[in-house]
């Protein structure tokens, strides 16, 4: 079994906005340690868009074996939000980090595909938006 000794992950908190067909979608990612900080990120969030029908997320913490993870669709068609969002952490081969993605409905259904499309465009701005960088892997236990 090989030994992990780095991993990538974002440098601060970024923010982006993604428009298709009227609808808004504002991204955010966030460098996490754990769910206690994710929770805190996603109610921050919520708070800044209580009028906002979707907040769809995707997170990675931690490596190798104790790599834990999540997406949430937050009502969306399933698969169509969470999905896309995290597979660009994936893509990015970043973990702890936490990618949130506000939707506010234009008026025209973008349909499945639309979604999926616009969820991952978002989640890949936020990441853009911010420094990929590399740290090394603290021995703890828990």
């Amino acid at each position: 079994m090989e030994e992990i000794n780095n991993y990538k992950t974002i440098k601060t908190t970024s923010e982006s906005l993604y428009k298709e067909k009227g609808s808004k979608f504002y991204g955010y990612a966030f460098p996490v340690e754990n769910e206690a900080d994710i929770k805190e990120k996603l109610a921050k969030v919520r708070k800044l868009h209580p009028q906002a029908r979707h907040h769809c997320y995707g997170y990675r913490i931690g490596v190798g074996n104790n790599e834990k993870y999540r997406a949430n669709d937050d009502g969306e068609p399933s698969n169509s939000a969470g999905k896309p969002i995290y597979g660009q952490l994936l893509s990015a081969e970043i973990t702890n980090t936490l990618i949130v993605i506000v939707r506010y409905f234009g008026g025209t259904k973008l349909g499945v595909g639309g979604l999926i499309s616009a969820y991952k465009i978002a989640a890949k701005e936020a990441i853009i938006e911010n420094e990929i960088i590399d740290k090394q892997l603290e021995n703890y236990f828990l």
